[in-house]
C-alpha cells in the first residue's frame, strides 16, 4: 500500500555518508558522468551541425547543447539511483546497517534521492560551463535559471529510477529500463531534433514524457527567452519525481521486509 512519506531532517546524514564515500573517487566519477554527453554535444554539434542550417532559429550546436543539459542531468540521476543505490541496498547491505540506527526507510530513500539530485547538478553545471565557455547562450543571466531546472530534473529522474531500483533483482535488469524508457525518451523528447519533426502520434506521446518537460524549460533559457507554460513543466517534473519516490518507498519497504 502506498502512503505519504514521513520526511525529516534525518536524511542529511545519509546524504553526508554518500558524499564522504564519493569524495574518494570524485575525479574519475565526474569524468565518467561527463564524457558521454560532452562527446555527443561537441561531436554532433560541430560535425553534424556543419551540415545543417539553423534549427529552431538557432545553430544546431546551440540546439543540441540545450538538450544535452537535460539529457546529462537525467543520465547522472538515473545512474546514481540505479547502480550506486542498488549496490548500497542489495550488495553492500549499507541500508540495513543504517536502519539499525534511529532512521526510517523514508529517511534513507530521501537521502538517496537528494544525493542523486546533487550528483546530477554536477553534470548539468558542467554542460552549462561548456555552453558559457563556447558562447552558446543568448542571455547569461537567464542561463542561471537553468541551475534550479537541473535540480528539478535530477529530482524527477531520481524518483523514477528508485522505482526500478526497488524492483530489480540484479544489475542486468537495469538494461530493460535504459532500453525501454531512457533511450526512447532521448530520441522522442527533442534532445537531438525538434519534436515537431515526429509523426503526430509520437508528438502526442512525447508531450507526456518527463524529459520533454525538462527540454522545454532548458532550451529557451539557453537561447535567452522565457519558457512557455512554466507551471505545467515544473508541475509535471515534480509530479513524476514525487510519485516515483512514493512508489519506490512502498516497493522498497515490501522488498526489505520479505
Amino acid at each position: 500500500m502506498i502512503r505519504l512519506p514521513r520526511l525529516s531532517w534525518r536524511f542529511v546524514p545519509v546524504w553526508q555518508r554518500n558524499y564522504m564515500v564519493w569524495k574518494k573517487l570524485a575525479i574519475p566519477s565526474i569524468l565518467g558522468n561527463l564524457a558521454d554527453p560532452m562527446l555527443y554535444m561537441l561531436g554532433l554539434g560541430y560535425g553534424l551541425g556543419s551540415l545543417l542550417p539553423e534549427v529552431g532559429g538557432m545553430s544546431y550546436i546551440t540546439f543540441l547543447a540545450a538538450g544535452t543539459v537535460a539529457y546529462s542531468t537525467m543520465n547522472a540521476a538515473t545512474f546514481e539511483v540505479l547502480y550506486s543505490s542498488f549496490s548500497r541496498m542489495h550488495v553492500q547491505r549499507t541500508w540495513d546497517a543504517i536502519l539499525n540506527a534511529p532512521m526510517t526507510l523514508d529517511d534513507v530513500l530521501f537521502g538517496e534521492l537528494i544525493w542523486a539530485v546533487s550528483k546530477s547538478l554536477l553534470s548539468g553545471l558542467a554542460i552549462l560551463a561548456v555552453i558559457w565557455g563556447l558562447g552558446l547562450y543568448g542571455n547569461f543571466w537567464l542561463t542561471l535559471a537553468i541551475i534550479p531546472v537541473v535540480a528539478l530534473v535530477g529530482f524527477c529522474f531520481g524518483g523514477l529510477g528508485l522505482v526500478m531500483n526497488a524492483l530489480s533483482p540484479s544489475y542486468d535488469f537495469f538494461l530493460y529500463y535504459f532500453t525501454l524508457a531512457i533511450t526512447p525518451m532521448v530520441l522522442l523528447c527533442g534532445v537531438f531534433f525538434p519534436v515537431s519533426q515526429l509523426p503526430p502520434l509520437l508528438q502526442a506521446i512525447s508531450a507526456w514524457l518527463p524529459l520533454t518537460h525538462a527540454v522545454e524549460l532548458a532550451r529557451p533559457l539557453v537561447v535567452g527567452t522565457l519558457p512557455d507554460a512554466v507551471p505545467l513543466h515544473i508541475g509535471a517534473l515534480l509530479a513524476y519525481g514525487g510519485a516515483g519516490y512514493a512508489v519506490a518507498l512502498s516497493l522498497t519497504r515490501r522488498r526489505l521486509l520479505k
